[in-house]
């Protein structure tokens, strides 16, 4: 009987492996989510108001803070990626790489987060 190698787990949305995600939850669909990105997840639910509604039926006061909002998920996300690149340096990824993955120049991604 052959003995298949065990899969490694990934966070379906930052690709994390199951070795870098302190935890991994199981979706239903065969996807998992690492605690970092439910810390995001998180971060953006309690920021945004609820229930969502369309920018026009939202008062100017809804909109003004519907801004803080939209800040703390561009900020939850900005420190995301500049942790994944940070782990990809560590490795020795070249920035021709992560430009690539990012579909931006080696320049581009050196001048952004170096």
């Amino acid at each position: 009987m052959r003995v298949l190698p065990k899969r490694k787990l990934r966070c379906s949305f930052c690709k994390k492996s199951e070795t870098e995600a302190a935890r991994l939850i199981a979706g239903a669909a065969g996807g998992y989510i690492c605690d970092d990105c439910v810390g995001v997840c998180n971060k953006i639910l309690d920021a945004t108001p609820s229930p969502f509604k369309s920018w026009d039926e939202l008062s100017e006061a809804q909109l003004l803070s519907a801004i803080k909002a939209s800040e703390a998920s561009v900020g939850a996300l900005h420190s995301l990626i500049h942790a994944q690149v940070a782990a990809l340096r560590k490795r020795d990824v070249s920035w021709a790489e992560i430009g690539k993955a990012l579909g931006v120049s080696r320049q581009a991604a050196w001048e952004r987060f170096s």
